[in-house]
């Protein structure tokens, strides 16, 4: 006898009705380009059929290292709709790096564009012998590499002949490593639709909605302003590369209504000479995420911008908070659970805290990770389970909710400074010091000190044409911090190191102190 299936809502099938019932709303955006949602969903549907020809099985791993572009977009969902993995990998790595990130993913194919062309080659040559079946070439040509524009051109368009399971693995994303060596987290189709549906809705997202990406697209936080829209069928406009000057002309020109950016971003774009004449009008939503936005950048961005200030903390494993415009009253908070996920606060040993109580952050909801890829142990570490038995992940952040459950970050756990054992939060320092008026950027880490064993330092990146005497900066902050909180020195920097999303990889400046 017949049964009904467990049927579920399935990501690619969802992009394929937006190209049956909406064939010529617009899609994309990026450069010059304008593709539909009919064309977008044939682009998918002929990377997703190539793969199958070539013999790619569902669940096998497939890497892209490439630019943004409709092609990237293409490629990387196309991947999705064959049931393969995708593994988008950082064109900012070196080959080794990147060789390790194939070898480890198990990748069977790796996707790469001529701008990344040279990187890919020496990274392929790195790689163990015989992993790699397929290596495919986007608008290049090199000797061993297959032609992708021919391959995908003439492959069907026509909707993979393939039944989806929430189950599937949709992605691979690699750590952005700032306390070592990237671990692979691996998200299913079912966490990847929980993303695209739960920031649709408190992002306040709809069919109308036209979303900005200023970030790669192979970075976790990007897909904000790509699964949400691509979820409701609404519009994507992809920037090749940031400046502050594209960013303020874009927005004006496609009256973009929602866009995402890390800190560094919005500061740099206050900064533009430009900006002022801009009308930026059209935008309901601006997201930060990826490192905390300091205050005083908040209060800007509101004056300047527009009230539609979100700020998101979370984490890639799959836990997310969002503080929304109308919670500004809670200042320097990052919100509550994004919706789905619930929060809890331990303490060393892993005894749930009250409110008021600072503790590390672990996280509970829908759109968790499945696993680290092929690391037991690490994925095992990370988890937290509950009273009831539920597993919880947790994020190595220090934060403390207040009593009305809002959410305070106060550092990363290895980055607390522990000074004449008081605990030191650099975040607290950062605050004060980031509002004085010569101060674009400040970080601060903890440094030997023969007396406290450590203290903090703060590093700065001067506003435009200023230059801040380092030892007047230290005075002006030490007489606004608590005893404990005292800098014992400021150092100027011209810029800071930055991962993907533009969080200051503070273990890279603290080794020069340290070894």
């Amino acid at each position: 006898m017949r049964t009904l299936d467990d049927t579920q809502l399935y990501l690619p099938e969802l992009w394929a009705t937006h190209a049956e019932f909406y064939p010529d709303k617009t899609a994309v955006i990026c450069g010059d380009r304008r593709v539909s949602w009919r064309a977008l969903n044939e682009g998918f549907n002929r990377v997703a059929n190539s793969l199958i020809t070539d013999g790619v099985q569902p669940g096998d791993k497939v890497a892209v290292l490439m630019t943004n572009s409709v092609e990237m977009l293409e490629v990387m969902f196309g991947i999705v709709k064959a049931r393969a993995c995708l593994v988008p990998l950082s064109a900012l790595l070196t080959a080794d790096q990147l060789a390790t990130l194939i070898d480890d993913s198990d990748a069977c194919m790796i996707v790469a564009s001529r701008a990344t062309a040279d990187l890919a080659t020496q990274a392929v040559e790195r790689c163990q012998a015989g992993r790699l079946r397929r290596k495919i070439a986007i608008g290049f040509e090199q000797s061993g590499w297959q032609n992708g524009e021919h391959r995908f051109a003439e492959a069907d368009s026509g909707e993979p002949p393939l039944k989806y399971d929430l189950r599937d693995e949709f992605n691979i994303i690699y750590s952005s490593g700032t306390t070592g060596i990237p671990k692979g987290i691996v998200q299913t189709h079912r966490a990847r639709q929980h993303w695209s549906y739960s920031n649709a809705l408190e992002l306040r997202f709809d069919a109308n909605s036209i979303a900005l990406a200023t970030t790669s697209l192979y970075s976790n936080g990007t897909w904000f302003m790509v699964l949400p829209p691509m979820f409701l069928g609404a519009t994507m406009v992809i920037m090749e590369q940031f400046s502050p000057r594209a960013f303020l002309e874009t927005v004006e020109r496609e009256g973009v209504t929602h866009t995402f950016m890390v800190p560094t971003q919005y500061i740099t774009t206050l900064a533009d000479d430009s900006f002022d004449q801009r009308d930026l009008s059209s935008l309901k939503v601006m997201l930060s995420a990826g490192s905390p936005l300091r205050q005083d950048t908040k209060d800007e961005i509101i004056r300047r911008m527009g009230p539609g200030l979100f700020e998101l903390y979370g984490f890639s494993e799959g836990f997310a908070t969002i503080i929304r415009p109308e919670q500004i009253h809670k200042r320097g908070s990052v919100g509550t659970p994004v919706t789905g996920f619930q929060l809890r606060i331990l303490d060393d040993q892993g005894n749930s805290l009250p409110r008021g109580e600072a503790g590390e952050i672990a996280g509970y909801g829908a759109g968790l990770m499945k696993e680290y890829y092929k690391r037991p142990e690490a994925t095992a570490e990370a988890v937290w389970i509950d009273e009831r038995g539920r597993t919880f992940l947790r994020s190595g952040d220090i934060g403390r909710q207040d009593e009305d459950g809002f959410l305070y970050i106060l550092d990363r756990k290895k980055d607390m400074i522990i000074s004449g054992g008081f605990n030191v939060f650099p975040k607290d320092i950062e605050e004060v010091i980031g509002a004085h008026p010569e101060v674009s950027d400040v970080t601060v880490i903890g440094i030997p000190h023969d007396k406290w064993g450590e203290a903090p330092l703060a590093l700065i990146i001067p506003e435009k044409g200023s230059t801040p005497d380092p030892g007047a900066v230290r005075d002006w902050a030490n007489s606004r911090l608590a005893k404990t909180q005292r800098l014992a020195g400021v150092e100027l920097r011209d810029e800071f190191p930055r991962n993907a999303l533009g969080k200051v990889l503070k273990r890279h400046l603290r080794e020069p102190y340290w070894t």
